[in-house]
């Protein structure tokens, strides 16, 4: 299996229990808030990778890039509660047609902080991206709902995790990255969850721990995917996000996705194969043209 195959198939699955971790996430705050859940969830997440842990005789936390995990684990904090929170207001397809616009806002601060060029190609993927957005919240038709406003505001800030995991991975393994980010975010939670504290039933118990060994999967196969091929090539396989999505929303909470949610993801779908295309088309150039020059 060549790597990207290995690739593809990693982020397929990521996009699978990503769609689990949400519906978890949903199901169990039903009785409790997310500061409870979160805390629960982190700590099942910490045991359930601590064999690997272990195993390396902790050598998995050596890191040259300590204060990058307490930076990435502090933007993670508010994507985190914004994230979750929302899917309490909101369907779980809507929220995962809301996080295609992720992509895009990578795009943008990639041409802000790491000073790249904002290509015609690009400029048209962004519009495709913000027509698409329109189209699912509807502003001016609709009120923009607290869940929606959530959502879009998470989406920001995993953007900027993304950009920070991305520079990681070049030096840090998946479960490295995943190893600070329990650690650090049960600190985070737990101050938080002092003070919000509901104590969870074991049938609540039940879907924390779903989520968070969805999570933990979701992130070992995304964070291995990114190692292995460009952000950009993993994007297009998001869209099933919203097929699973979709089909869990139904079976478990009786959500039928509207039209125009389907709609605008499919925009925004367009817009994300343009940068795929057009990104993975341009390295094929720079190869050809660096090969030449050194043949």
């Amino acid at each position: 299996m060549n790597k990207k195959t290995y690739a593809v198939i990693l982020i397929i699955l990521s996009v699978f229990f990503t769609s689990t971790m949400i519906a978890s996430f949903k199901l169990a705050q039903l009785e409790v808030n997310i500061f409870t859940v979160a805390l629960i969830s982190y700590i099942f997440g910490l045991i359930i990778i601590s064999p690997i842990i272990i195993k390396s005789n902790f050598s998995i936390f050596k890191t040259k890039n300590l204060k990058l995990h307490f930076v990435r684990s502090s933007i993670n904090l508010p994507a985190m509660l914004l994230g979750f929170g929302s899917i309490s207001f909101i369907p779980i397809e809507k929220f995962t047609a809301i996080q295609f616009i992720v992509p895009f806002i990578v795009t943008i601060l990639a041409v802000i902080f790491l000073k790249e060029k904002i290509y015609i190609y690009r400029t048209i993927a962004l519009i495709f991206g913000f027509v698409g957005m329109l189209i699912i919240i509807r502003p001016g038709f609709i009120d923009i709902s607290i869940g929606v406003s959530m959502a879009l505001c998470s989406c920001f800030f995993w953007s900027t995790v993304i950009v920070i995991t991305k520079k990681m991975s070049a030096d840090d393994s998946a479960v490295t990255i995943l190893a600070y980010q329990y650690v650090i975010m049960i600190i985070f939670m737990l101050v938080l969850a002092i003070f919000y504290w509901q104590a969870p039933s074991i049938k609540t118990l039940g879907f924390i721990f779903l989520s968070a060994l969805s999570g933990a999967i979701f992130h070992l196969c995304i964070n291995n995917a990114y190692r292995l091929v460009d952000v950009t090539m993993t994007q297009p396989y998001t869209f099933l996000g919203l097929i699973f999505s979709s089909i869990l929303g139904f079976y478990i909470f009786g959500d039928i996705p509207d039209k125009y949610t389907w709609l605008g993801a499919f925009i925004i779908f367009v817009g994300i194969l343009i940068i795929t295309y057009r990104e993975t088309k341009l390295k094929k150039q720079i190869a050809t043209k660096e090969l030449n020059i050194n043949t």
